[in-house]
């Protein structure tokens, strides 16, 4: 049973700071892909970054240069590191992971997910 749990969310304001992170647990897989996507009020889910099981990245181009994904040497939890925050970066922000033959910001968005947790940029 895989367990997915964010937090480091909170409020920030233009240019600022913040990581999130996701103790991830329960899952086996020996290829997966893990990652982060964003979901704000009314608008549709968007992959922001992930990271496969070799540690490759990918990235979302619009938090590309800003974002950061990395996970822990244990592979336990994994991070994500934003900086230069916008407001339109507020939204939801979910850990996932998916089994997905390709690892990218979209097949993250399919992924088994965690509670989520807040991200507010003013």
């Amino acid at each position: 049973h895989v367990q997915l749990v964010e937090s480091g969310g909170g409020s920030v304001q233009a240019g600022g700071s913040l990581r999130l992170s996701c103790a991830a647990s329960g899952y086996t897989y020996s290829s997966y892909c893990l990652g982060w996507f964003r979901q704000a009020p009314g608008k549709e889910r968007e992959g922001v970054a992930v990271i496969d099981n070799d540690r490759s990245t990918r990235y979302e181009d619009s938090v590309k240069g800003r974002f950061t994904i990395s996970q822990d040497d244990a592979k336990s939890t994994v991070y994500l590191q934003m900086r230069n925050l916008r407001p339109e970066d507020t939204a939801m922000y979910y850990c996932a992971i998916t089994t997905a033959r390709v690892c990218d910001h979209v097949s993250i968005t399919f992924g088994e997910r965690g509670q989520g947790t807040q991200v507010t940029v003013s």
